[in-house]
């Protein structure tokens, strides 16, 4: 079918979002790289650029519509501080500065913004990055929804410590940080006016720059992700077929709170789609897996789990052993999940 116009979908993160990445972008451009760095055919979360010692400068952007501005959990200048820092740390990046672009609508209220900005502030400073620019636009009432907040990020990557999706070998175990969801449950409550009922059901927004240095400390990881748009099922799906390898999940040691897995079931929602916005993907060497989860509670992510693991065979296929003891297949996500969710 030709493509006469864009959706929500193709905007959702899932397997709409990618094929318009790959037909408008991937296979339009042909300077991709820069030497031997990360590019845009990698489809990585930052992209890179060697340095003469052997390490990579780490470049990331992305822009945020998250609607409601204001959500249980946080705002859209916390999830852009806390998603621009993820970006690079799952890349092994020590991340050392942002710039800003900042559109807003005539007549938004002057306190809100101080708000937004404060939160991006804490984000920042918490971890010592630098703001060191950006740039602030006003549109008439009307043209634009309330604010659209853009945030690039550069962070320094030491020689041996880059970290990809194709680094991922048959044998590795997966490590998840926490509870899955939390953010797109959060988001799909707030848009349908449900935050009185679901009172506990908040945000997980925030940096995962500590547990991914507790997996540098441990050893042996491979690669890491955080599984924003499209969730644990996109993010898996990537990995499987970026590596050509296989990925089993064991869905009963998949970390999952009751509220949020009872409110995606009343809403339609498969929790396994839902992003998460302060949780860490962990691919690492079996050897190493224990090791890391006990590392990781012991510095206060306490539902870390190993959820599954990479195998031979079946390339680019992720299954999910059910509590029950049977197999289905888990899809790239389809279709307009959560609109506006970051």
């Amino acid at each position: 079918m030709t493509l006469e116009t864009i959706t929500l979908a193709h905007g959702a993160g899932g397997r709409e979002t990618g094929e318009i990445i790959e037909k408008f972008f991937v296979n339009v451009f042909e300077i991709k790289r820069v030497s031997t760095g990360i590019g845009l055919d990698d489809l990585e979360d930052s992209a890179t650029i060697p340095l003469s010692d052997g390490g990579h400068m780490a470049f990331t952007i992305d822009s945020y519509t998250v609607n409601p501005i204001f959500f249980p959990g946080g705002n859209i200048g916390k999830l852009a501080a806390s998603g621009t820092l993820n970006d690079l740390a799952v890349m092994g990046a020590k991340p050392l500065a942002v710039m800003d672009s900042i559109v807003v609508e005539e007549g938004f209220e002057i306190k809100q913004l101080k708000e937004i900005i404060s939160s991006m502030k804490n984000i920042l400073e918490k971890y010592n990055v630098a703001l060191i620019g950006g740039d602030f636009k006003v549109m008439p009432k009307g043209q634009v929804d309330k604010i659209v907040l853009t945030m690039a990020g550069i962070g320094l990557i030491p020689k041996n410590r880059l970290i990809k999706d194709s680094n991922i070998k048959p044998g590795d175990k997966i490590i998840v940080t926490g509870p899955i969801g939390e953010h797109g449950a959060a988001i799909l409550i707030a848009q349908t006016g449900l935050e009185a009922e679901a009172p506990t059901i908040k945000s997980d927004c925030s940096p995962i720059i500590d547990a991914i240095e507790v997996a540098f400390k441990v050893g042996g990881i491979h690669a890491a992700k955080d599984p924003t748009r499209g969730g644990l099922a996109m993010a898996l799906n990537d990995w499987a077929k970026k590596a050509k390898v296989s990925i089993i999940i064991w869905e009963e040691k998949v970390p999952l709170r009751d509220e949020v897995r009872a409110y995606s079931e009343m809403l339609g929602v498969d929790p396994f789609s839902l992003a998460s916005e302060g949780i860490a993907l962990i691919t690492v060497d079996p050897d190493k897996a224990e090791s890391m989860v006990e590392e990781l509670r012991r510095k206060g992510y306490r539902n870390a789990e190993i959820i599954g693991e990479v195998r031979k065979g079946k390339e680019g296929y992720v299954l999910v052993e059910t509590i029950s003891g049977g197999l289905r297949i888990l899809e790239p996500p389809i279709g307009e999940i959560v609109p506006r969710i970051c």
